[in-house]
């Protein structure tokens, strides 16, 4: 049986649908991510279908490219510049909060890179 969880930003405009059951929530430190307020799920990017189109940052590292809603704001999801990394990062805010609300969260120290 597959499994499927659909999220959006807050206008509608990127739908999600995540084809796994997330077990924990990444919290990260760093810079933009803190701000931003974001529970990250890391995964491979086949489990993840996004629909509609983002604005993408890529911030100075250089190595991700985080995706928001250019009519909301919100922040949906990051993909990785490097074409051989199998592995992106959806916005489990974006999903129902009984999805994410009671996972462990997982501190990601963003801030120490």
């Amino acid at each position: 049986m597959t499994v499927e969880h659909q999220g959006s930003c807050h206008c509608g405009r990127i739908r999600l649908t995540l084809r796994e059951t997330p077990t924990d929530a990444g919290d990260c430190n760093c810079s933009m991510c803190r701000r931003r307020g974001a529970l990250w799920h890391h995964c491979h990017p086949e489990l993840v279908s996004v629909e509609g189109e983002g604005t993408g940052y890529v911030q100075g590292d250089c190595l991700l490219t985080t995706w928001h809603c250019p009519v909301c704001g919100c922040t949906t999801h990051w993909t990785s510049l490097d074409p051989s990394y199998e592995r992106m990062a959806v916005n489990l805010r974006l999903f129902e909060p009984e999805l994410w609300r009671d996972l462990p969260r997982r501190l990601i120290d963003g801030a120490s890179f």
